[in-house]
């Protein structure tokens, strides 16, 4: 019999440390993290031999990217999702190990980490932007598939043949027929994440558009990422009480400035063309 669903169920956590090192979970969602960070590094390491810059200016980036990537994702989940319940409990903004790191807060993170990295290494700051903005793609689909390993963000039900019955998150020896199959919306933004992905990369080696359109890449970035974030926005479960009711969730308003910005950088990147 052809099942009409997929059945994910994934226990979230690698393994547990030994008790003398505290015990505590390895999970796949730290693991992938960890991977934007150490494949990010490998495609920036090429870049910068491309354009003849030392190994120091790409390792003061990944201190810059570390920092700020993280500070930044934590915050923006306590302060866009959460801010009543941090503001109780200060302390509580500095455990980022029970989970909660917001893309968006992210990408503000990043970019003011860049901005300061940019004045830094005496570079225009989309220079760094059209470029960086390569491996964070790709970073964004193993964020995601972090999301997919921990059965989070997931969409609504449906009756699509890739529908996933998130498992692990119902009570052991739960009937299966009593688990509805739901959009695997992490899966979707992830695809959308290398596509974007693979076209940078095209647009950056093959068409030389980083140096004809300073802007173009990072509007690109922009546009996909942001725009599909919005549409696929639509599919998923609200996170928190206050999204209910409205019409545009958190994740979707948040997008928006970024979209416009997209729109701005890409109309700018031919107007300052560079042919």
């Amino acid at each position: 019999m052809i099942l009409n669903y997929i059945v994910w169920d994934v226990n979230p956590y690698i393994f547990h440390l030994p008790e003398f090192l505290g015990g505590r979970p390895i999970a796949w969602y730290g693991l992938l993290w960890a991977m934007v960070f150490i494949v990010g590094y490998y495609i920036m390491q090429k870049i910068y031999k491309k354009e003849n810059l030392s190994d120091e200016l790409l390792d003061k980036l990944l201190m810059y990217m570390l920092i700020f990537t993280i500070v930044g994702a934590r915050l923006g989940h306590c302060l866009f999702y959460e801010p009543a319940y941090y503001f109780s409990n200060p302390i509580k903004f500095l455990y980022v190990w029970e989970g909660g790191l917001a893309s968006h807060g992210g990408a503000i993170g990043i970019l003011i980490g860049l901005y300061i990295y940019s004045k830094k290494i005496n570079k225009p700051y989309l220079w760094i932007l059209d470029r960086i903005v390569i491996p964070v793609a790709i970073g964004g689909a193993f964020i995601r598939m972090g999301n997919l390993m921990n059965s989070e963000i997931y969409g609504y039900p449906t009756d699509l043949p890739w529908g996933f019955k998130f498992v692990y998150n119902y009570p052991p020896g739960t009937d299966i027929n009593l688990i509805p199959a739901c959009h695997p919306t992490q899966i979707y933004e992830a695809l959308f994440c290398v596509a974007v992905f693979i076209y940078l990369l095209y647009a950056y080696y093959k068409q030389n558009m980083a140096d004809k359109h300073p802007g173009f890449l990072f509007s690109i970035f922009l546009l996909v990422v942001f725009g599909s974030r919005i549409i696929i926005e639509f599919l998923k479960e609200r996170q928190v009480d206050f999204e209910e009711g409205m019409f545009l969730d958190m994740g979707q308003l948040l997008s928006i400035p970024f979209v416009i910005a997209g729109v701005y950088f890409l109309i700018r990147s031919f107007k300052v063309s560079k042919e």
